[in-house]
């Protein structure tokens, strides 16, 4: 009997594909805060209703809420009179809501509730007496807000751990450090452990800034990732919690993608491929992972498998204004 033909190249690129989605993924708790946040503005306002920033970080939903009557602007100035308009999930400098009442606008803050409680944490160790070691990427909007809750030169940012052997700080003041809450955990915990050794009695926040989502996100990739050939993170460019996922799946020896839609997959990108790991970050949508998984449906034969990490059952509460 004829021994069977070797498998060839095309064949094994035809095989069966396996998507391992991660879970939790996806939405968090305070962006379908803030995407109900602006859907019962239109409500109760009508449209238009204009929102300072992308409300969340994911062209699908702010396009959506676009398409419903939200206008996305960059700043007040360019809010007419008598509309009423909604801040975005990342946090705004308290700038931004004193000129919201001294212009006598209708506002609604879509704060998430942990992006606030860092917020209270940053006045606290103010009041303290203490200046502020605030770990974060420069730029991102969650940093700009939570640095507009304090003077200027009470709070220096730490991107990185080179950053701390060169960081100048005040004399004779004690000193606390505080997180973005959508970074790494591993390299927040590096700088934090370097923040610690050179400055042995800084202040530690009374709980961890990074949200439990970012979290769980990156804990359920570090499930994932061992075993696929390749992970795709849904999620936008700008999008911090999205980018650390793609980093978590690299450092883990698995080459990872970052896509926002299905159609931005290459059919090339499979080659060689029989297990995908998939998940999407904070701000992407459920309906979005079910798009790619149809999108590798196209090229392949596939087989789902869901790795539960976690289970997240935290929801908030609406601005009172919206709910009487």
């Amino acid at each position: 009997m004829n021994a069977p033909f070797p498998e060839t190249a095309s064949d094994a690129d035809k095989a069966p594909l396996t998507v391992l989605i991660a879970a939790p993924r996806g939405f968090c708790a305070g962006v379908d805060r803030a995407i109900e946040i602006v859907e019962r503005a239109l409500e109760r306002y009508g449209a238009p209703v204009y929102v300072r920033h992308e409300i969340v970080h994911n062209r699908y939903v702010v396009d959506g809420l676009r398409a419903k009557g939200a206008v996305f602007v960059e700043e007040l100035d360019e809010v007419p009179e008598g509309v009423p308009v909604v801040f975005s999930a990342h946090g705004v400098p308290k700038s931004v809501p004193a000129e919201a009442e001294r212009r006598q606008m209708i506002y609604v803050d879509a704060t998430c509730p942990l992006v606030s409680k860092v917020h209270r944490q940053a006045e606290r160790q103010i009041e303290a007496g203490r200046h502020i070691l605030f770990i974060g990427h420069r730029g991102h909007p969650e940093v700009i807000g939570t640095f507009g809750q304090v003077d200027e030169g009470d709070m220096t940012l730490v991107e990185t751990v080179e950053d701390v052997a060169t960081l100048s700080v005040p004399e004779g003041k004690e000193l606390a450090y505080l997180t973005q809450t959508t970074l790494s955990v591993d390299d927040t915990e590096e700088i934090i452990n370097a923040l610690t050794d050179r400055f042995p009695h800084i202040v530690a926040p009374k709980a961890e800034d990074i949200c439990y989502a970012t979290s769980n996100r990156q804990a359920a990739v570090k499930e994932i990732a061992p075993e696929a050939d390749l992970t795709l993170v849904i999620g936008a460019p700008n999008s911090s919690n999205s980018l650390r996922l793609v980093e978590v799946s690299e450092r883990l020896g698995t080459p990872a993608r970052l896509i926002q839609r299905g159609n931005e997959i290459d059919e090339s990108w499979l080659e060689g491929v029989t297990t995908i790991g998939l998940t999407a970050g904070a701000s992407a949508p459920e309906t979005l992972v079910r798009e790619v998984i149809a999108k590798l449906g196209e090229f392949r034969t596939v087989t789902e498998r869901t790795l539960v990490t976690a289970e997240e059952k935290m929801v908030f509460k609406l601005p009172r204004q919206l709910t009487e």
